[in-house]
Formats: C-alpha cells, structure tokens, sequence
C-alpha cells in the first residue's frame, strides 16, 4: 500500500486570499492569523495576494478567478457568516460553502474554507482568536497541506505509481 501526506511547507508557494468585508473585525482576526502561518510555513510575503470582496457572498466568484489565473496555487477564502433574525444566514453560509467546493473542484486548486459561521459574535472572536485555535490559521495550513499533498500525487501519477 503507498500512503501519501501533505504537510504545510510553504517555500516557493503563491497564496491568494479572498477576505469578506462585512464582519471585518473578526475576517482582520483570521487574516492575522493566515499571515503569520503562512510566515511560519516559508511563505514570502510578497507571494500573497489579497482581494477584498464585500461579504462573504461573493467570496467563490473572487476566489474562482484567483485560482484560474495560474497566479497561485492555493487560495485562502476568509470571512464571517453569524447568525441574525432572519433566513439570511442559511442562504449565505450554504452559497459560500458551495461555491468554495465549486472553485476548487472546478479549478483542481486547494481552496481552504476559512469562513466562521457561527451563531453569534462571541464564537466568532473565540474562533478567531491570536493563538494557535484562529481558524485563518488553520485554513492557511490546510491550504499549504494540500499544495504538498497534490505536488506529491502529481509526481508519483508522472512515475508512474
């Protein structure tokens, strides 16, 4: 049996990231966190580009595009969905989801879920907090792990494994 891994190694890898305006305290939250992963992980800054879209709505159309551009080779989608009084919730939070599986299906490249939906704005700064739980984090090493993870599978389907 060969058994492949990927782990967060970050060095020569280009990061999109989109961030959703709307909720900005907590997406500047996990955007700190992303960056000092990524920093962590050998990232160089200057290969990260940011795209700022109005809400989490639009997060997949922004992330499809940075993903089919050939420009990177991992997006970070970022973002806050918390509950309110109304159905609002349900329809964003489901569309985002969806259209991020879309965009990496679609486009054969990692897009890591990093959107909070939470059910109020506590969880969400829990969730987002400057430690090793920050979900922008822990969406960057997704990311950086998949890149590995399909270089690797990449490789072994050229050799003929």
């Amino acid at each position: 049996m060969t058994s492949y891994s990927g782990s967060p190694r970050g060095r020569g890898v280009r990061v999109g990231m989109v961030c959703g305006r709307f909720n900005d305290l907590i997406t500047e939250r996990l955007r700190a966190g992303a960056r000092e992963a990524l920093a962590e992980h050998g990232v160089d800054d200057a290969s990260v580009i940011e795209a700022w879209v109005p809400g989490a709505f639009e997060i997949p159309l922004a992330a499809q595009q940075l993903a089919s551009s050939g420009e990177v080779d991992a997006v970070l989608c970022l973002g806050a969905v918390i509950r309110g009084g109304t159905g609002h919730y349900e329809f964003v939070a489901g569309q985002c989801a969806a259209g991020i599986a879309r965009v990496q299906l679609d486009t054969g490249v990692p897009v890591a879920f990093g959107v909070l939906t939470t059910e109020n704005v506590e969880q969400a700064l829990e969730r987002s907090a400057p430690d090793s739980s920050n979900k922008g984090r822990e969406a960057a090493e997704t990311a950086l792990g998949m890149v590995d993870l399909l270089g690797q599978l990449s490789k072994a389907h050229k050799d003929g494994r």
